[in-house]
């Protein structure tokens, strides 16, 4: 039996048609990628399968103990709950055992009494028996993969990117029949990406994911479902085969076209010769005519035209010099110098959180180094595709917000193309254009805007995320205009096919230090990479012996002499036990084991260092 079917399922968005009474099913253990140009119900789809949305008609035919879990692309979360507490929403027993033992093993740490021992003894009966122990390890093992490492953090504080994370990482650790994923990799930096791939691989459960990184796609689904024209189409493989298989069925759909179109022809002429027989045989042939000129043939495969001119460039670019920039206090980037010159194709990469969107600020001129300076040519001309994109009134028609830029663009051979025709060319028909913004997807929002980036015809192209919420076609087609674009091109991306495709060097953003140059793509980087790491062992000094002092006890000096090799160890074994937990990846119980050594081992730090506080006081004192 199928773990989920549905049947001639009907959803509507105004007058437009998301779903035309499809149906599929899906299996056990499944791993199905969802794509289509965006607006085409990706996202309607996913709702409805998770009851968030439902549909006009249709039959969702499941078990009775059936478990969804969905993660949307713009999680709602208690802002009143810590990170920890929400990863646990819906399984408070769990959450309640951890509480206990935190309360617990703090009495202990003060006390040390029999009612503290008798009561860490409950806690830790309570996290045996709702197996907390494996679940904490294994909720802290993914949220710090995704680059949340702060757990009792409220999720108000916490930035949109941080909450989609949490969200994941929430449907990452409860158990499900289906796991729904829209966008998963948005916000997430190229390990996380990396890890998450490798995560879903192993789940148990059956999985249905969109996303717009097509090595995502490639490496992680074996059965792919396409949206067009409110009809949905399967293919058997991953994203590669998929590819494949639509060119196939494209080509198969324009032989029937041509066939369909030959007959009518024939049929029509044969009836324009005049025949005056009113017979039975006549009549059917009128209606066959008519008939098949009734019929609708495939819809034209539109493609994305991005053969844009821009505006002359001169010699001089951009030049960063002795740059270090700041957020909140903290620097991000130090004393960089950098030159950018013709024709330049670079990309921007490393973790969250350090600084890679402040320093396209920098270099755009949208905001001034903290130390340092940033000279731009005479000639230069900056279109930024920002990623919070910027306020688009609800309220205009698609075409009034386009001619606010430009009502017309010259094409790199010269043509006048207007904006009507520009809007056609992003797949926004002549009735289309007349939408107001505000009914369009978050997808298509995406597309116009990038549009009028591109309308401006910049000679230096920055690209913040550019393929968060962008279908992969127009992705596809973007790096083909990248390829003819004659400017500079520099972008912040996660998407490790496109950095392949569209950049020739590498900038590694470290925080509080100078980037990092690689002159070559993400693959050859990551490789290189893999190449060139090896295990980095904490270096430690050993500390001299102090002067042995009157009036420091034996017991004492003895103590003094070796407690701050001792601290060195114990850090050292802190650096070794992360690296190992690093190793375990899903094998909770390995991570379980080394994370509660982990506790051990800081608590033992911690008191060593009040010791050795202690012990240097009463060395200055004696030295003084």
């Amino acid at each position: 039996m199928s773990l989920l079917r549905v049947e001639n399922l009907v959803k509507t968005y105004g007058d437009k048609i998301l779903f035309n009474r499809i149906s599929f099913t899906v299996e056990k253990k499944e791993r199905i990628g969802v794509v289509g140009v965006n607006g085409t119900g990706k996202s309607s789809l996913l709702k409805a399968i998770a009851g968030r949305d439902a549909a006009e008609k249709g039959d969702l035919i499941h078990a009775k103990e059936f478990r969804v879990e969905y993660v949307p692309q713009d999680p709602e979360l208690d802002t009143e709950k810590s990170v920890l507490e929400t990863v646990f929403d819906g399984t408070a027993p769990i959450m309640e055992a951890m509480r206990k033992y935190e309360k617990a093993l703090l009495r202990m740490e003060q006390h040390n009494d029999e009612a503290a021992g008798k009561a860490f003894e409950s806690a830790q009966a309570a996290m045996d028996k709702q197996g907390a122990w494996e679940a904490s390890a294994q909720a802290k093992t993914i949220l710090t993969k995704l680059g949340i490492y702060e757990f009792e953090t409220p999720v108000s504080k916490l930035s949109g990117g941080q909450k989609r994370r949490v969200s994941l990482a929430r449907a990452l650790i409860q158990p499900a029949d289906l796991l729904l994923l829209d966008e998963p990799t948005n916000h997430l930096d190229n390990d996380a990406v990396e890890w998450l791939e490798e995560f879903l691989k192993q789940y148990s459960g059956a999985l249905m994911l969109i996303t717009h990184d097509r090595y995502f796609l490639n490496r992680v689904t074996s059965r792919m479902f396409e949206l067009s024209g409110g009809n949905l189409y399967e293919y058997i493989g991953n994203y590669e085969r998929f590819l494949e298989l639509r060119a196939e069925r494209q080509r198969v759909e324009a032989d029937q076209e041509s066939k369909r179109q030959n007959i009518l022809r024939r049929e029509l002429a044969w009836l324009r010769r005049g025949a005056k027989a009113r017979t039975t045989k006549q009549k059917a042939r009128i209606q066959r005519a008519e008939d098949l000129q009734e019929q609708e043939g495939p819809a034209a495969e539109q493609e994305l035209d991005f053969a844009i001119g821009s505006t002359r460039l001169g010699k001089s670019v951009i030049e960063l010099e002795d740059c270090t920039t700041e957020r909140g206090g903290n620097v991000l980037t130090k004393d960089f110098s950098f030159l950018i010159t013709r024709g330049m194709r670079l990309g921007i990469i490393g973790p969250n959180g350090t600084g890679k969107t402040t320093l396209l600020d920098t270099i755009a001129g949208k905001r001034s180094p903290d130390k340092g300076t940033v000279s731009h040519g005479e000639t230069v001309k900056i279109g930024y595709y920002t990623q919070e994109q910027e306020d688009m009134n609800p309220n205009l028609r698609m075409i009034d917000y386009i001619k606010e830029t430009a009502e017309a663009v010259r094409t790199v051979d010269g043509t006048l193309i207007t904006a009507e025709q520009m809007l056609e060319r992003f797949l926004f028909s002549r009735a289309q254009q007349w939408t107001y913004i505000s009914r369009l997807s978050g997808g298509e929002k995406k597309r116009l805007y990038l549009l009028r980036v591109l309308m401006s015809e910049p000679n230096v192209l920055i690209l913040d995320e550019p393929t968060n919420d962008l279908d992969t076609e127009t992705l596809s087609v973007l790096e083909d205009y990248l390829d003819q674009f004659p400017g500079v091109v520099i972008t912040v991306s996660h998407d490790r096919y496109f950095l392949d495709r569209a950049i020739s060097q590498l900038l590694i953003v470290k925080r509080g230090e100078t980037p990092d140059t690689f002159y070559g793509s993400y693959s050859e980087w990551l490789e290189a990479r893999k190449t060139n790491e090896k295990p980095v062992k904490m270096e430690t000094k050993p500390a001299p012996a102090p002067k042995k002092k009157k009036k420091l006890s034996y017991k004492d000096q003895q103590e003094w002499n070796t407690i701050e090799d001792e601290i060195s160890s114990l850090e050292e074994k802190l650096e070794q036990l992360d690296a190992q937990i690093e190793e375990a990846g899903a094998d909770f119980d390995k991570v379980r084991e080394k994370y509660e050594e982990k506790e051990k081992t800081e608590r033992e730090l911690e008191a060593k260092m009040l010791r050795w506080e202690e012990l240097s006081e009463q060395v200055e004192e004696i030295n003084h």
